[in-house]
């Protein structure tokens, strides 16, 4: 598997991801204004399919935000997710970022547990986040600038 840089012609497999991962994805031109704003966007590739992404960016000088992440259903649960949120972390690091911060569903617990695996800690609940209403879990974790 390779880490690397979103390229357009991903768009299709990461939307394909995307329908399958979430109760409300972002459409298209959503993700792809957030890609023209600047925002980090890395995919995990394995024999030459993209099986996972991960979209972030620098909300402020030293605050990083994990905006979306997913992974192709055949390839959870082998590491793909981790490698993507590793990357993102080390590219916070060389832009000295502090901490990063996400949501995530409340009943989401598989995705809490995952995150918490990976050092975010849950910070609080944002009431009515999502659009059907549900309740986000604010994760924050701090990073270790080398």
């Amino acid at each position: 598997m390779i880490i690397r840089e979103f390229k357009r012609p991903d768009i299709k497999r990461v939307l394909e991801i995307e329908m399958e991962s979430f109760k409300d994805p972002y459409p298209a031109s959503i993700i792809i204004d957030i890609y023209n704003l600047g925002a980090g966007f890395l995919v995990a590739q394995q024999d030459n399919i993209v099986v996972g992404y991960i979209i972030f960016w620098i909300r402020y000088e030293d605050e990083g935000h994990i905006i979306s992440i997913a992974v192709d259903k055949n390839y959870r649960r082998k590491g793909v997710g981790a490698e993507l949120v590793s990357y993102a972390v080390d590219i916070f690091k060389k832009c000295n970022v502090r901490e990063i911060k996400l949501e995530v569903r409340v009943g989401n617990r598989g995705a809490r547990k995952f995150y918490t695996k990976l050092g975010f800690k849950e910070s609080k609940i944002c009431e009515g986040y999502y659009e059907d209403g549900e309740d986000a879990v604010i994760m924050k974790k701090a990073v270790q600038n080398s």
